[in-house]
């Protein structure tokens, strides 16, 4: 049971809460937007509930097999709204409350939740993607950006350091020494920038269309394997050869003849598209 502390530090208008993030899922595509454009997507309270209720959502659900995360309006998400949060006065305590079972603090949650997803999450970025918004962004899998972007590790200006779990994301994409001068700078970096350095997969003329068919793509492959390379590649990308070999052969051996391989192997000698069960 959460303590007194996360109820009051998870506590908030629900109302305002259900406006900041949607969640539509179909076809095994669950799509999350966050929608509060007249803010840039800024994160207050109420969207900081919003997102870590949308990662227990999508989580829970064993029929998604691929996650769409974007921001509507002109930017992804401009990070923390700061005279929002300022004038609400929570403890600041509240910031590191950690729900049972959990690794990550509830704001750490916002953004290495989709990390932790055991799906691909697909993320479409336009215009702002800074500070908090910009850790969410490098939780993705797979980034696909607008050619009007505007990148930026944004904490160095509050005299802050990233605290979203930028620690899982940003030095593996981009080496240490890079995620060091990003983070001691805050410098703004564009669209060919972030291309350029890894931070962003691919740009695109519209990013939603194409993280929406790469998702598309995804789901119509086995669950079973999906979830397992996911988790193979996030367990051992920097983990010692011996237990990334024994774990490549543990996942292995678990589809091995199980029912959604033998249909994949099925499915691939006919030239036709399976139909899965969900993940197990």
């Amino acid at each position: 049971m959460e303590s007194a502390t996360a109820n009051a530090g998870n506590a908030g208008d629900p109302a305002a809460v259900a406006e900041r993030v949607s969640v539509e899922i179909a076809d095994h595509v669950a799509e999350v937007r966050l929608t509060r454009p007249d803010k840039h997507n800024g994160l207050d309270y109420p969207m900081f509930e919003a997102i870590n209720a949308a990662v227990t959502e999508v989580g829970a659900d064993p029929s998604v097999r691929a996650v769409v995360l974007s921001g509507e309006g002109k930017s992804f998400c401009a990070g923390l709204d700061f005279m929002s949060v300022m004038a609400e006065g929570r403890p600041i305590e509240d910031s590191f409350v950690k729900r049972e079972g959990e690794i990550a603090n509830d704001f750490q949650r916002v953004a290495y939740g989709w990390q932790a997803l055991p799906v691909p999450v697909i993320a479409a970025l336009q215009g702002n993607v800074l500070g908090g918004g910009a850790q969410i962004a490098l939780a993705a899998d797979i980034r696909f950006a607008a050619h009007d972007l505007r990148f930026s590790i944004l904490e160095i200006k509050w005299g802050l350091i990233p605290d979203m779990g930028l620690t899982q994301s940003l030095p593996r994409l981009v080496g240490a020494d890079r995620a060091k001068e990003l983070t001691w700078t805050g410098r703004k970096l564009d669209a060919e920038q972030a291309k350029e350095l890894g931070l962003v997969t691919e740009l695109a003329d519209d990013p939603l269309a194409a993280a929406r068919a790469l998702a598309a793509e995804i789901a119509t492959k086995s669950p079973d394997a999906i979830r397992r390379g996911k988790r193979l590649l996030e367990a051992t990308w920097n983990g010692p050869a011996a237990e990334s070999l024994a774990l490549e052969e543990k996942l292995q051996r678990e589809l091995l003849g199980s029912p959604n391989q033998i249909k994949a192997v099925q499915a691939g000698m006919a030239g036709e598209t399976a139909d899965f069960d969900d993940a197990s």
